[in-house]
């Protein structure tokens, strides 16, 4: 059985996603569609709308055929690490054969020369001067790429574009045997915040949700039925939605123990930001007003927001570099279709990975406590304490080991 590959959040999942799903399909003529997504919380750093079961039930409904998850070591990383990530599993998986990305210009001629020039050792040389002057890292190397190619910096900021890059740029370095399909984004912007038409930005969906009365009927015009009804009970209940704001007190009772060396450690901590992020927890009551101390020109918002949750996991530069040396160690299945159960059984014996369906054949809570854990073990154990994690983010806190208790959603029907 031939699929196509997609790499996703669906925060939460969208007409325009329908739009990808269904050309990639088309464009592919793949007979299935395997989705490798995000976990709990999203490339920003940002807690999820729903849960990771539950957009993968969602997708699945909507027309995907295999859910699995991105490891959060790859999920929670900058779009390089992200894409990384997402293509060296999509590569181990055989039946897998093409890659299909949104992006807002889908000239994969123009893309293989953006993804070629930035690879450069000039435009690295660049990047490295651009970075020095303090730009942050997509300006930096927007900039580069410019002035190497003349390729326009307003093409290069879209994110969209970047990602689509890094894809490539990731096929490329890892020789990963997967044809690029881009798929160009239509109607909506990925920065929108309004809705304005039935193919609207995921950004402009939450903006919806999160609306002190949210139009239901607009919502409804931008969602496909499945994922429509599952929000409907949650825009009378706020207090079912998830908010990363929640972890404030644990984020800042945990830096108020620290010291500068054991900052030091952890991924993405550099340049002094250890005496920046120590300074402001000293005065900051909430998680916004600790990463308004902290930003900069240099460090913005999301970044910040990733690395608030490195705090709170200990995840650090040595584990992150062996995680990036052995890329994913394992495809955890969180939904699949009748066809998507049929291409299981196929990647089982294909697979140059292990098919992981429950999670206890791999890790469990006294596995997890006890340490001394291979590997493999380790990523997932970060997957599992950011699900914990995830429990905390709501109104009222919720228990934590859902990893180690949660099935797959596995369709009755085709």
């Amino acid at each position: 059985m031939e699929a196509v590959g997609i790499i996703a959040e669906y925060n939460p999942f969208h007409n325009g996603h329908l739009h990808h799903l269904r050309e990639a399909k088309k464009q592919s003529g793949a007979e299935a569609a395997v989705c490798v997504m995000s976990g709990n919380f999203t490339q920003r750093g940002e807690a999820a709308l729903l849960d990771k079961w539950q957009r993968a039930e969602l997708a699945v409904r909507c027309g995907l055929d295999l859910v699995i998850e991105l490891p959060l070591v790859f999920a929670l990383r900058s779009a390089q690490d992200f894409a990384r990530g997402g293509v060296r599993l999509l590569s181990q998986l055989p039946a897998v054969k093409s890659l299909a990305f949104g992006t807002e210009h889908a000239d994969l001629q123009l893309l293989h020369k953006i993804s070629a020039t930035a690879q450069a050792a000039s435009t690295q040389l660049l990047l490295q001067e651009n970075l020095k002057l303090g730009q942050p890292y997509a300006a930096a190397l927007a900039h580069a790429i410019e002035r190497q190619c003349g390729v326009s910096e307003n093409i290069l900021k879209e994110p969209n574009t970047i990602l689509s890059v890094e894809y490539l740029n990731a096929i490329k370095i890892f020789h990963a045997p997967l044809t690029p399909l881009p798929i160009e984004r239509i109607v909506s912007h990925y920065a929108d915040s309004k809705i304005t038409a039935s193919l609207a930005s995921a950004k402009a969906i939450r903006c919806e949700i999160a609306a002190a009365v949210p139009d239901a009927m607009l919502l409804k015009s931008a969602l496909p039925s499945p994922v429509c009804q599952t929000l409907h009970g949650l825009l009378n209940r706020p207090d079912r939605l998830p908010a990363t704001e929640y972890l404030a007190t644990a984020l800042l009772a945990k830096l108020r123990q620290m010291n500068y060396r054991q900052l030091q450690l952890l991924l993405g901590i550099t340049e002094g930001l250890e005496h920046k992020f120590l300074q402001a927890a000293l005065s900051a009551t909430s998680l916004n007003d600790l990463l308004l101390q902290v930003k900069s020109k240099r460090y913005p918002q999301s970044r910040l927001q990733r690395l608030t949750l490195y705090i709170l996991l200990n995840f650090d530069k040595e584990a992150a570099a062996a995680f990036d040396d052995a890329g994913p160690l394992y495809a955890r299945v969180l939904g699949a279709s009748q066809t998507g159960c049929r291409l299981l059984r196929e990647l089982k014996k294909t697979a140059s990975l292990p098919i992981i369906t429950k999670t206890t054949d791999f890790l469990d809570t006294g596995r997890r406590a006890s340490g001394g854990l291979n590997l493999l073990q380790q990523m997932l154990a970060y997957d599992t304490y950011a699900s914990d994690l995830y429990a905390l983010c709501f109104a009222k806190a919720q228990p934590a080991a859902r990893d180690f208790t949660t099935s797959p959603f596995i369709a009755k029907h085709t």
